[in-house]
């Protein structure tokens, strides 16, 4: 009688199904990108400022940032394209060193935010009862509070502010309505029948929850994260205009506070002041196109307008 042995899959037999499923995913994404222009628009902005920065960082000389690297108060020139402060750093290199920072922070606190925020949604829509209650009550106090309120105490007897720990104290402020928004999506799909179905094939809890549940919410997380990141960034720098912010680290909104600080607006220095407000406009456009066309693709009541 011939002995059978079990057949072994070959890495060179998989490789093909592999590259299928990543060329038909490079696809979807080509697919959505060319239907959603405002969100290829908004995504293209915001990637064309940090490459500026990213890029940037690797020709400028990072010591022109330091106060009294340049002469003070110096219009645009050859030397400064976009001139100096009045502590003599260079503007062009502030802005080259600030723009990844400012994104640092955005970026975290919107990961942060969302993620709390997604668990807490998750949890309270599918288990519901007191749970829901408590969590729903407690999203709503922090929905009315002002939060910009709380980050100035919590900055306030912060020691020594950093990047990250800025981040992580916005982020900390930033799960309400991301939770809000999981939460109504959950307590509608916990009753459709794939659910149903899940429960009765014997899935634990942990299971319809994090493999039934939360991919058909990738919509609505996209859309609160581009919500979250552009509240973050807003939050950063109205703490940092205040004076609360990183001290040492070159961010839009330290650059926007010394000039506030020393009349820079009123002393004609527009090279000062306007370069980082340019710059925060052209994030705070790319992050409102990206939100528009996310709406409209989650919201199933503009399901029927036309995508963009």
């Amino acid at each position: 009688m011939a002995t059978t042995y079990p057949s072994e899959t070959s890495p060179k037999r998989n490789a093909p199904g592999i590259g299928r499923r990543i060329l038909s995913t490079a696809a979807g994404v080509g697919r959505f990108l060319l239907l959603n222009w405002m969100f290829t628009l908004g995504l293209s902005l915001l990637v064309a400022l940090y490459l500026f920065g990213a890029i940037g960082e690797m020709l400028v000389d990072p010591r022109r940032a330091d106060m009294g690297a340049n002469p003070l108060n110096l219009s645009p020139s050859r030397d400064n394209p976009l001139g100096t402060e009045g502590f003599g750093r260079d503007m062009l290199t502030l802005m080259v060193i600030g723009i990844p920072n400012t994104f640092k922070i955005g970026l975290l606190a919107g990961g942060v935010g969302v993620l709390l925020g997604a668990l807490i949604g998750l949890l309270a829509g599918y288990y519901r009862g007191i749970l829901d209650t408590i969590f729903s009550s407690f999203a709503d106090v922090m929905l009315v509070i002002p939060v910009l309120a709380i980050l100035i105490t919590v900055s306030a007897y912060v020691r020594v502010m950093t990047v990250v720990l800025m981040a992580l104290i916005v982020g900390l402020l930033a799960w309400p309505l991301p939770a809000r928004v999981i939460r109504a999506q959950t307590l509608s799909l916990r009753e459709r029948l794939f659910v149903v179905v899940s429960k009765l094939s014997g899935q634990n809890d942990f299971e319809i929850i994090f493999i039934q549940i939360l991919p058909n919410l990738t919509a609505y997380l996209a859309a609160a994260f581009v919500g979250a990141v552009s509240s973050g960034i807003l939050a950063s720098v109205g703490l940092e205009v205040l004076g609360l912010g990183p001290q040492n680290v070159p961010t839009i909104g330290r650059s926007l506070y010394h000039a506030f600080t020393y009349s820079a607006m009123f002393r004609g220095m527009w090279w000062w002041w306007a370069p980082p407000i340019v710059t925060l406009a052209v994030i705070f456009t790319g992050l409102f196109l990206m939100s528009i066309s996310l709406d409209k693709y989650a919201n199933p009541r503009l399901q029927g307008a036309q995508r963009g």
